[in-house]
């Protein structure tokens, strides 16, 4: 990468930003209400989509609720676009040229503020997350574009594997059920490894022969006998259910059905989706079954689903046999480990969102107990600084920005990404013209007209 020849550059904001007119106020005018409709139209699909979810016969006010949860949302996202525009153009014009911080990442920064000021407070917390996901893979990728750090294979299970491992933990020790780290992230670890391993762990009676058997000496796991212990007690294990296991049936039948049942879930959730996303192609008698649908990407997410709980259950059984005891602590282990599986499913987005969500437990438990203190506001600054990464990243360092997100900005911004004249940013020392081409070539974005929608060029 080439070393920064400058801080400033004295281009005005008509030959980088908005080309097609030389009034800032009909750019920021034909940015609002070309980004208008997509917005309503995305955020329709989300709130209609969540209404359906719910599985039940909407009320009227139900549909009055949705209705202005709709528009206030879509002015949040509204708000986010056209201001970014009017921000960038005030700057300019009050410095008289751009430095490399002011091209994107000052206007998205009080851009994002204003608008997440917009939305519903309940809604602050899940865009925080979303958007601190994608920044946290982008800010990976500009610190390895610079030699900072290299990725290591499978980097992402790793990361998955840490951030599952203390959530299983909380959720063995019952701290999900507080007020405090109540969240739907629980709700899905106890799809994957049942109700039974919920915690707080429950006191087990037990006989006088398995009184016994606990106050046998502990196992030394350091020698080759303890080691043999571990085996010849994993072998019980099959025939029987430990009196410390929380399950009634065998561990051997407990740790089978519990692979097998997310394994025909995973798949018959990709065989769904498939479906979903052909049924054109399927009305029409076109598809190709063998290519679309019978593949092995097919299986991955049953895969990765099944071992998952496999690895999990069974690591757990294991571990209570041998110490003759329940510990949530076990769930470390058994999480570390049946984080194996996801080479199935190696989605970066899964393994960060995974860890964003654990953060943020872990900072909620923080406050409960006051190891951490109170930050009023923090959702709307993370929001606000991740946004404006992204929206950095999108036009000074495209290569590091994800094509998704890349693909969001071309269209909430009415096609006008794409237009934008990038090459005068080549000072800054980041290639950006060149680099920007690339992107949209591998995208297929394609400049149809010279001028955007709703361009207001002749006003």
């Amino acid at each position: 990468m080439a070393i920064q020849s400058k801080m400033w550059i004295l281009n005005t904001c008509q030959e980088i930003q908005h080309p097609w007119t030389d009034k800032c106020t009909n750019a920021v005018a034909g940015l609002l209400l070309s980004s208008t409709p997509y917005c309503l139209k995305v955020y329709t699909m989300v709130y209609m989509l969540s209404m359906l979810m719910r599985h039940k016969v909407p009320t009227k006010r139900d549909l009055h609720k949705m209705v202005l949860g709709i528009l206030q949302s879509t002015a949040f996202l509204v708000t986010n676009a056209y201001t970014f525009t009017l921000f960038a153009c005030l700057i300019r014009n009050l410095l008289g040229g751009f430095h490399i911080s002011t091209v994107a990442f000052i206007p998205s920064v009080l851009s994002s503020f204003s608008a997440i000021v917009v939305e519903r407070p309940k809604r602050r917390s899940l865009l925080a997350l979303y958007v601190a996901n994608v920044a946290t893979e982008t800010l990976w990728n500009m610190a390895e574009a610079r030699g900072w750090v290299k990725s290591i294979p499978n980097g992402q299970a790793l990361i998955f594997g840490s951030s599952i491992s203390v959530l299983l933990y909380m959720y063995r020790l019952g701290l999900h059920q507080s007020n405090t780290c109540k969240d739907s992230m629980f709700d899905i670890l106890r799809i994957f490894v049942g109700k039974t391993e919920e915690g707080p762990l429950k006191s087990l009676q037990t006989t006088s022969e398995e009184s016994a058997n606990q106050s046998r000496s502990p196992i030394n796991l350091s020698s080759i006998s303890g080691l043999v212990q571990i085996y010849s007690k994993f072998l019980r294990a099959i025939k029987g259910r430990h009196q410390c296991c929380p399950h009634q049936v065998s561990c051997l039948h407990y740790v089978l059905m519990g692979g097998l049942r997310p394994l025909l879930g995973g798949i018959s959730l990709q065989v769904a989706l498939k479906i979903l996303l052909n049924i054109k192609n399927i009305i029409q008698m076109k598809i190709k079954w063998h290519k679309n649908m019978f593949t092995t990407k097919t299986l991955n997410l049953g895969l990765f689903m099944g071992c998952f709980s496999l690895l999990y259950k069974a690591t757990s059984c294991t571990l209570r046999h041998s110490f003759n005891f329940d510990d949530a602590r076990f769930a470390i282990p058994a999480g570390l480990l049946s984080s194996i599986s996801f080479i199935f499913y190696p989605d970066i987005t899964v393994a960060l969102y995974v860890m964003w969500k654990m953060l943020q437990t872990i900072y909620n438990v923080g406050i409960e107990k006051k190891y951490v203190p109170y930050m009023p506001g923090f959702t709307m600054i993370l929001y606000t600084l991740c946004t404006a990464t992204l929206f950095h990243a999108g036009i000074v360092e495209p290569r590091t920005l994800r094509e998704s997100y890349f693909k969001f900005l071309q269209a909430i911004s009415g096609e006008r990404f794409c237009k934008f004249q990038l090459g005068p940013l080549d000072a800054f020392g980041y290639d950006t013209g060149r680099a920007t081409e690339e992107v949209r070539h591998r995208l297929r974005i394609i400049n149809k007209s010279p001028l955007p929608k709703w361009s207001l060029a002749d006003w």
